[in-house]
Order: structure tokens, then C-alpha cells, then sequence
């Protein structure tokens, strides 16, 4: 998620890195992984962004997650170690990104060098299937990104472990290109935050991917800002990788 600096895989906005009020996913989500650090960090961490194997060979994740081009690597590993297995590929992002506030096109792939055999790939929605949705639909939010956000007397601070965590949060809103999701813990929800950006955010109980995470609140208290994957714009990308529903 990005919530106003571009740092830990967010957008200059907001960043959604970590899953909060969340619980650790293990083996529920095995589809959903992380790009990796090529070389660590002062406090260890290493995957500074998420996304989901949508095809074999194709691993959906955030624009603004790496530059074109770029040579970058993804693991699936629930609970990453430096060392854990990594599969190498090239980031490719929507041109049109970084787009504008209506439709800022935020939306990339990484075309992996081999297969990952023994994953699933998620599902993506249908065209305009999102445009109608019930007020109390739910979606489950899954990531590697910040567990937690204290606050010191430096400022906050956000907690990293590198492990993929899962929420579920209720929809607040929506608009022709985003999803809005609460995960304001008062009311049983739980969300995104820095380090969650290019994560996904299933459709209910799904493996249906129906937004992926961009941005949200700075303290990753409130709502979580997500891309829809049924937008004719994000379709025109995706259809250059895989095969859309």
C-alpha cells in the first residue's frame, strides 16, 4: 500500500505495506507472493512489495513497485528467509502508468524466466463484474507488508517480518477504477499496509483477485485504496500476459 512516500513498494500518497489486524496466512494463500530485495536491509527486511501468480510464468504485482525493464525477483515462501528459493523475471508496467488521479494505471507483471510449478494460479474477475457490488460485500486482503504501526516518540514506527498475512475487510466504496475497503479494526476489519502494495484483495472467500493494493491512510488505521482488475484499462494490460475470463 502507499500511503504518501514512495518507500517499502508504496505510491507517493499513501503506502500499503503490511496486513493489519491480520493473522498469518501459512499455506492459505499460496499463490500470493513477494518481490525480494537484492540485498537486505539494516533491519533485515527484504520483500519490500507483494502480488499474485496469475498465470505459470506471469506474477501480477504494482507499477510503481520497479522500474521497466527491471530484473526482479519473487518468492512464494510464507515465512521468507534470505537464502529461501526466489524465481528470477523481468517487470514489465502498464505505459500508461503513472496515469492520473481517475485512473492512475498502476498495474504491473513480472514474465517469470521458468514456470513455478506446484502454485495455482489465482483467477482474475470478469469484465465490469465489480460495477454492482453489495455493501457488505468482503473481500481478503493478503501481503508481506508491515504487521503493525507503533507510535514512538520519533514518530511511527511500522513493523516488518517478511511473512504473508491475510485480513478481511468490508467494502466501502467504489468507483469506476477503485475499491475502497475499511479496515478500521472497531467495526471487525482488518487491511493493508507499506509493504502490501501490488498485493492482492480477494474477492470474498475467492481466488478471484478483484483489486490490487496501491495505497491507503498513513498509519494503515482506515481504508485500504485498491485497483480493479475488471476495469477495461487494466484488461488492455493484462490481456498481453494471459488469457482474461
Amino acid at each position: 500500500m502507499i500511503v504518501s512516500v514512495v518507500s517499502g513498494g508504496l505510491l507517493t500518497g499513501s503506502p500499503a505495506s503490511a496486513i493489519t489486524n491480520g493473522t498469518f496466512d501459512g499455506a492459505g494463500h499460496p499463490a500470493v507472493g513477494g518481490l525480494v530485495s537484492p540485498t537486505q536491509y539494516s533491519d533485515g527486511t527484504w520483500i519490500y512489495c507483494s502480488g499474485t501468480l496469475i498465470s505459470p510464468t506471469v506474477f501480477l504485482t504494482a507499477a510503481h513497485c520497479a522500474t521497466v525493464g527491471e530484473r526482479v525477483a519473487v518468492t512464494f515462501d510464507s515465512d521468507y528467509e534470505a537464502g529461501d528459493r526466489a524465481y528470477p523475471g523481468t517487470f514489465h508496467a502498464d505505459p500508461l502508468y503513472p496515469g492520473n488521479q481517475s485512473d492512475a494505471h498502476d498495474i504491473a507483471v513480472v514474465v517469470l524466466d521458468k514456470a513455478v510449478k506446484g502454485i495455482t494460479p489465482a483467477r482474475l474477475p470478469a469484465a465490469g463484474s465489480l460495477s454492482d457490488l453489495s455493501s457488505t460485500q468482503r473481500f481478503t486482503s493478503v501481503g508481506y507488508g508491515a504487521y503493525e504501526v507503533t507510535n514512538e516518540p520519533g514518530g511511527h514506527q511500522y513493523l516488518y517480518d517478511d511473512r504473508r498475512m491475510v485480513a478481511s475487510g468490508e467494502l466501502n466504496s467504489v468507483n469506476k477504477t477503485w475499491l475502497r475497503i475499511s479496515m478500521n479494526a472497531s467495526t471487525g476489519n482488518g487491511g493493508t499496509c507499506y509493504g502490501d502494495s501490488g498485493g492482492p484483495n480477494f474477492l470474498g472467500t475467492t481466488d478471484i483477485v478483484a483489486a490490487i493494493t496501491i495505497t491507503g491512510d498513513a498509519v494503515c488505521r482506515a481504508t485500504n485504496v485498491d485497483y480493479r482488475l475488471d476495469t477495461a484499462s487494466a484488461r488492455a494490460f493484462l490481456g498481453q500476459f494471459v488469457t482474461l475470463p
